[in-house]
């Protein structure tokens, strides 16, 4: 009754014997070694990493969900998230956070722009959370930050 519940991937990454099948005697052309092969199930095609990180860099300012990101590659969400972690070494929604920021920071930047304006330029829904994430992910507030770097703008432009 559990070979019919069980997933047919993690069978095969269970047992050798399979990873063994699909591999060509001496490493020839083909599928690769046995050893390729197992590298190869943990991550994801250098194609789809780029797809989906460009994906992710073109629609920050939009929900995105793990479901519409394993879309975007053609696979199903569980894996997409396993394969992804296996090439980043993070999660996708991990790594999505991460992108926000970075773009937060650059945004910060330019004092132009008010702190609520970059908080859903970089796709978070209120300025609260924003400054919340923010500053879970990088130890300061987005004010904070922003302070920071104009001060150290001032200081280059005095002192060089």
């Amino acid at each position: 009754m559990s070979t019919l519940t069980s997933s047919p991937l993690k069978n095969q990454q269970e047992h050798p014997v399979t990873l063994d099948c699909l591999a060509r005697p001496g490493g020839g052309a083909g599928f690769g070694s046995a050893a390729e092969i197992q590298q190869q199930i943990g991550t994801l095609p250098s194609w789809r990493l780029r797809r989906v990180t460009e994906y992710i860099q073109q629609n920050l300012d939009k929900d995105l969900t793990l479901a519409g990101l394993a879309a975007v590659v053609y696979m199903s969400p569980y894996y997409f998230a396993r394969l992804f972690k296996g090439s980043t070494s993070v999660p996708p929604h991990r790594f999505v956070v991460w992108q926000r920021i970075a773009r937060a920071r650059a945004c910060l930047a330019t004092p132009e722009l008010s702190i609520a304006h970059i908080s859903r330029k970089v796709g978070f829904r209120t300025p609260s959370h924003f400054s919340a994430v923010f500053r879970r992910v990088t130890g300061i507030t987005p004010r904070g930050y922003r302070t920071g770097h104009v001060q150290e703008d001032r200081a280059r432009r005095e002192g060089g």
